[in-house]
């Protein structure tokens, strides 16, 4: 190790930290502070302190993120709203996790999560974080899941079912830290779509893709029970914001319809109730 003198300046850590701060601070609308603890250690706050007034609340735009199991009906909501005016839609970026530079990470995760756990995560927390920090064009964004998800279902699935080393995990929890401290990946409100895991099991058979075909229920039924633990009971981890829970076990038509119905709770501030 190469220690510093005070005739040469900062340390390279320093520096680099210093840069990266400064990209921060430049290219992004400001970061909302992140309340003590770390999801790794099992010391973190049940709610995370959701703050609604902000500076210029004139200018203030939203972020809507739908959460939900593999096959809840996330797509099919954000498609339903895609065409609303004020409104910009990100999907998840899932063609992104299928090839990068001619790998398919998504795949090999899938059919070897031992192996590939650690891969893919590491490139879905990168591309959400691209999913949060673009610049926002409309006054409300409506995104498919969010950084939050992946961390705290995603990953936690993994290293809870064994099939992510601890080392792993925590340097990933690390990275995902340092992000909500230093970046606004903030949210306003969470719609959950809320589905039994033999539904979603059903629907994933009915859509074929490739992917998923090696997906069995008992996974499903892991990843809802992660989702109830932070959405609906409370645990380990931080509720980002208000959350809308939003049945949907139901057939295309009448979730169609729901979304209809519940237009004005998703898209009007004074109706998001903060907790489950």
């Amino acid at each position: 190790m190469v220690a510093g003198s005070a005739g040469c300046g900062p340390r390279p850590a320093m520096l680099l930290l210093r840069s990266l701060r400064g990209w921060a601070a430049g290219a992004l609308r400001g970061s909302r502070p992140r309340t003590s603890g770390s999801p790794a250690s099992g010391s973190g706050p049940r709610y995370r302190a959701w703050l609604p007034d902000r500076e210029n609340e004139k200018e203030k735009k939203s972020v809507i993120c739908v959460e939900g199991n593999i096959a809840s009906g996330k797509t099919t909501c954000l498609e339903f709203f895609s065409n609303t005016t004020d409104i910009e839609v990100l999907m998840e970026p899932v063609p992104k996790w299928r090839n990068v530079r001619g790998h398919n990470p998504l795949s090999l995760m899938y059919g070897d999560a031992r192996r590939w756990g650690l891969t893919l995560q590491t490139y879905v927390q990168l591309t959400m974080l691209d999913q949060h920090t673009r610049p926002q064009m409309s006054p409300v964004r409506l995104m498919e899941r969010s950084i939050h998800s992946a961390r705290y279902i995603f990953v936690e699935n993994l290293y809870r079912s064994g099939k992510m080393a601890e080392v792993d995990y925590v340097v990933l929890s690390e990275w995902f830290d340092w992000i909500v401290r230093n970046i606004n990946v903030s949210v306003d409100l969470i719609v959950y779509l809320r589905t039994t895991p033999e539904i979603c099991y059903q629907r994933l058979k009915m859509r074929c893709r490739e992917e998923e075909k090696v997906i069995p229920l008992e996974y499903l039924e892991a990843i809802h029970r992660l989702y109830e633990e932070w959405l609906i009971t409370g645990g380990l981890f931080p509720i980002e914001a208000p959350v809308l829970v939003m049945e949907a076990d139901h057939d295309m038509e009448k979730m169609l319809e729901l979304f209809e119905q519940n237009r004005a709770r998703i898209f009007t501030p004074e109706n998001w109730k903060h907790g489950p």
